[in-house]
């Protein structure tokens, strides 16, 4: 049986890359790869900020109202410069870190030094909202990938089946929001964890220790297709099968399928 959420599943990202164990054609798993690498981990040397950008939490907007910054940040171009060496060679030479990176590689592979002074800070969701979100996405952009299910709890079934092949669009969105956070030992590495349940306050207070002001937050990727309360999708056996697969989740970060129940906010 594959635990998709151990580090060993990650021979499983290889394997679909090489177009095995993948119902992705080998050209297009690769061209995905490129597309991932071409979008970096949201850095700022100027403003001295690190975002990680955990999928569905809302960072596509928080790096879309940042990006603008970056601009003016003299660090930028040679960024930029880099980032297309790397697109050049196939992403051989490590110069930067893919969208979706989590903290530990870039705590990592940064100067220490350097990595502590960053004010590094992602968002988080509700599991049982991410994985309707998740849901809706799918079926709206890639609705091959769906499986032939059509149906959410059959979907959901289905996706958290460990036997099921690896497909980034599909696994990026189950794995656990706070590995994203914290080191192999499990301390947490991030200076701020915003909700995506109240994104424009958080990302307020997330701008003001950064030291940026007057930034509005665009809402991209808003759905329409879907309904509003997260609960209306679930019966009993799938709200339970959210509640076991993202049980490290649900405890850490403090959410509960029903959003009245009191959350301690982390971070």
């Amino acid at each position: 049986m594959i635990d998709r959420r151990q580090p060993g599943f990650r021979h499983h990202l290889n394997a679909a890359v090489d177009g095995k164990n993948d119902q992705t054609p080998k050209s297009e798993a690769c061209c995905t790869a490129s597309r991932l690498q071409c979008r970096p981990m949201l850095l700022s040397p100027k403003h001295r900020f690190l975002f990680v950008h955990i999928a569905k939490t809302g960072g596509t907007s928080v790096r879309a109202a940042l990006a603008m910054r970056r601009w003016a940040d003299p660090w930028y171009w040679p960024m930029f410069l880099c980032s297309r060496f790397s697109h050049l060679s196939g992403h051989r030479i490590g110069t930067k870190f893919p969208r979706h990176a989590k903290v530990i590689a870039a705590r990592e592979l940064l100067p220490r030094d350097y990595f502590d002074a960053l004010f590094k800070f992602a968002f988080v969701r509700n599991p049982w909202d991410l994985q309707v979100s998740s849901f809706h996405h799918i079926r709206r952009e890639r609705a091959h990938y769906l499986g032939g299910h059509q149906n959410f709890a059959d979907f959901l079934r289905w996706k958290l089946d460990p036997e099921r092949p690896y497909q980034f669009h599909i696994d990026t969105s189950i794995e656990l929001q706070s590995d994203y956070l914290i080191d192999l030992h499990g301390n947490l590495l991030v200076d701020f964890i915003g909700r995506y349940e109240h994104l424009e306050q958080d990302f307020q207070t997330a701008c003001k220790h950064i030291g940026l002001r007057g930034i509005s937050l665009p809402h991209r990727r808003r759905a329409h297709d879907r309904k509003q309360d997260y609960r209306h999708y679930y019966d009993d056996a799938s709200r339970e099968l959210v509640a076991h697969y993202f049980a490290p989740d649900i405890e850490r970060l403090g959410y509960a399928f029903d959003p009245s129940t009191p959350a301690a906010h982390a971070g």
